[in-house]
């Protein structure tokens, strides 16, 4: 549909998006108003602008099922108690002398199979709590090492924010993967840093907490990887011999195979409405950026920004990385950062000159810098995963940042300075 919005009616819808995720109002019905004033604020007649959000909207199909498929994996996963198994045994592995580098791995081990970072940090939370107890860490430390594992592993996962640029860019969702192998190695480090550097500030962990853990009698380790090894190997069959197995086969047909040697298939129809239900928010989510994607995707914003870049001296590809930021810090997610600024920007940076998978890996690392603002849930469940506080809580943003900030510049560095 030739319809061209123009650049302040797109930024006006998407600031009014902004400000009603602020709001508590639910993020579709935000995302979809802002599409609806930035539509016609920017010139588009009602009508128009209905049609550029359905068509942005049908954009997003392909990535929803992906998502909605990959709840499979996710809900055997968390339900088995396979999730827990390996957490358990990664922090037994490395003992209490590298408690928190542990606790960073085991979430990061976590994301990296499939795991929703939310979901990961509670799995492994009553361990942490029951180590931080034993040796006197403060809240604050345990949580920054298990947000910051969870981070570098969330940018080479399975997960619905790499389906998401995967989709977006044309990008293979190994490639997408394995670009955020090296990125993820060095935020791991950071994060082990820092956790370091605070595990004195903010409230100890009393000796009353109690071990929220489901699961008294755990799978073996290799049953409980079995899934995720299955659904890694399947979708790196493209890379190696140019077997193209989709996602939304990969990612269900790991898990269903890792419930059969858990030995809990009988059980299937109830983890995969689990992990079902985990799903559909994102799907519903994602519904809502593709309206809003639909409007600005039809203006000049993007041609706007590049020329701001060009204006400024910088190079096209740091609007990769810049949309990630900006876009985590306006949904407060991952995964919604992840959609709208592949959808809205994606076009504008490979016609930049950017290859798919460096605009890719780059703004994918770029929405771990604020996803973890007030305005979002990741902050309160993680808060509430370790008996946290608001005020205690609102304190360790800044570390979490410094974490994304250390995954993007590194991403950006390798994709977009050096374009490997």
């Amino acid at each position: 549909m030739e319809v061209t919005v123009s650049a302040l009616g797109a930024i006006i819808g998407l600031i009014i998006s902004i400000i009603l995720i602020f709001r508590k109002v639910p993020a579709f019905y935000s995302l979809f108003i802002g599409a609806l004033a930035g539509g016609i604020i920017g010139g588009a007649s009602l009508v128009e602008t209905v049609t550029l959000m359905t068509e942005g909207a049908q954009g997003m199909v392909t990535s929803i099922l992906r998502i909605l498929a990959a709840g499979v994996l996710a809900g055997v996963l968390i339900q088995t108690g396979a999730a827990a198994s390996i957490a358990q045994a990664i922090i037994k592995s490395l003992g209490k002398n590298r408690a928190l580098l542990a606790l960073s791995i085991a979430t990061m081990i976590l994301t990296f199979v499939g795991v929703f970072i939310d979901i990961a940090v509670i799995t492994v939370a009553p361990i942490a709590l029951e180590i931080g107890r034993e040796l006197g860490y403060s809240r604050m430390s345990i949580l920054l090492a298990m947000i910051g594992g969870g981070k570098s592993g969330n940018i080479m996962s399975p997960n619905p924010n790499a389906i998401a640029v995967s989709d977006g860019f044309g990008a293979p969702l190994t490639q997408v993967m394995l670009a955020g192998v090296l990125p993820a190695i060095i935020g791991l480090l950071v994060t082990a840093f820092l956790a370091k550097m605070v595990v004195n500030r903010g409230s100890k962990i009393s000796l009353n907490i109690e071990n929220e853990e489901s699961h008294t009698e755990l799978p073996l380790l290799w049953k409980s990887l079995s899934g995720p090894v299955i659904a890694i190997l399947l979708l790196a069959l493209r890379p190696i011999f140019n077997i193209v197995v989709d996602p939304m086969i990969a990612l269900p047909l790991g898990g269903i195979v890792g419930l059969i040697i858990l030995g809990q298939f009988k059980h299937m129809t109830k983890y995969i409405e689990y992990g079902l239900s985990k799903m559909i928010g994102v799907a519903i989510i994602l519904l809502g950026t593709g309206l809003i994607a639909g409007v600005i995707t039809n203006s000049n914003l993007g041609d706007l920004l590049v020329s701001s870049i060009n204006s400024l001296g910088l190079p096209a590809y740091i609007l990769a990385p810049l949309a990630g930021i900006f876009m985590s810090a306006a949904t407060a997610s991952t995964t919604s950062g992840s959609a709208v600024g592949s959808a809205v920007f994606g076009k504008t940076i490979l016609a930049s000159g950017v290859s798919p998978i460096s605009g890719a890996a780059m703004l994918h690392a770029g929405a771990t810098v604020l996803d973890h603002l007030p305005h979002g849930s990741f902050f309160h469940a993680t808060a509430g995963s370790v008996t946290m506080d608001f005020k205690e809580r609102l304190k360790l943003i800044s570390f979490e940042s410094l974490v994304g900030l250390s995954l993007t510049i590194v991403s950006t560095i390798i994709y977009g300075v050096l374009g490997l």
